[in-house]
């Protein structure tokens, strides 16, 4: 397995979020007598101001393992600390932004934006004011009456970026995000999140199929093994310079090594999922 070690200037500084020894096992609805692992005793963890992303194949686990992480699922055995805490319950520290669409569709883009804020007992006003910062922050500005069927693909994904980032998370979760957009609106998104990212630093789990996207715009990249039973089996670090404009890097010679390094540790794993599925 090729490695690589955490960043020098990260190694000293506590854990943002520390997931230790976890394992994930399920029991079938169908069958209470069929146990299935998802995940079998996984560490990784993300320093703070670092930005980490998780590859792996089609059903392995990623998914699970940054539900583990923001609380929404308690794991079978092992310990989440957050900060050098443990975790219990909802991890209050972390933004989530899904995979799939998470606005109300009954709410205009900026009552979306500000929805985190009032449930948190911000007064409306103040919510508001910072809504309409957010939404200019992310292209938005201007949009704040649209509602989401009004609005396209990426400008919901910029919604929903506002949405997860207007409550100044410590740690940011992000679970395939761009996944549904065409390449050019994907590359303006994920330019965008290095760009606000880059301002203040937060801790980022970024959950991706995509290889290349996962090299752009990482600190640390960690292979998963297909499943059942997924735990990581690689770590690279992506030590190409900051800024970075995600088009731009992917032609640097580096790029292209990291790239071919880390592919010949997934691929197999790949292959292994695919057959899965085929079987499944």
């Amino acid at each position: 397995m090729s490695e690589a070690s955490i960043p020098e200037t990260l190694k000293h500084e506590a854990a943002a979020l520390s997931l230790e020894n976890i394992s994930c096992t399920f029991v079938s609805r169908d069958d209470p007598t069929q146990r299935y692992t998802a995940v079998s005793d996984t560490t990784l963890s993300i320093a703070a101001g670092e930005f980490v992303s998780v590859v792996g194949p089609t059903g392995c686990g990623k998914s699970t393992l940054l539900n583990v992480g923001a609380g929404l699922l308690s794991p079978s055995s092992g310990v989440i600390r957050v900060f050098g805490e443990p975790l219990a319950g909802i991890n209050k520290r972390a933004g989530y932004m899904f995979q799939g669409e998470a606005l109300l569709p009954w709410r205009s883009a900026l009552d979306n934006v500000v929805a985190g804020l009032e449930f948190a007992g911000v007064p409306r006003a103040q919510a508001l004011d910072q809504g309409r910062d957010w939404m200019r922050r992310v292209g938005l500005g201007g949009f704040e009456d649209r509602y989401p069927h009004q609005m396209s693909g990426g400008m919901r994904k910029r919604a929903m970026l506002a949405q997860t980032l207007i409550r100044d998370p410590d740690i940011i979760l992000m679970d395939e995000p761009f996944s549904a957009l065409d390449i050019q609106t994907r590359q303006l998104m994920e330019n965008e999140v290095l760009e606000l990212w880059m301002a203040k630093r937060k801790a980022v789990l970024f959950i991706t199929h995509d290889l290349d996207e996962a090299i752009a715009m990482s600190d640390r990249v960690i292979v998963l093994s297909a499943g059942p039973g997924t735990h990581p089996i690689g770590e690279f670090e992506i030590d190409l310079p900051r800024p970075r404009d995600v088009a731009e890097v992917r032609v640097q010679p580096r790029f292209i090594e990291l790239h071919a390094a880390i592919w010949a540790v997934l691929r197999d794993e790949v292959l292994k999922g695919y057959a899965q599925q085929k079987r499944a």
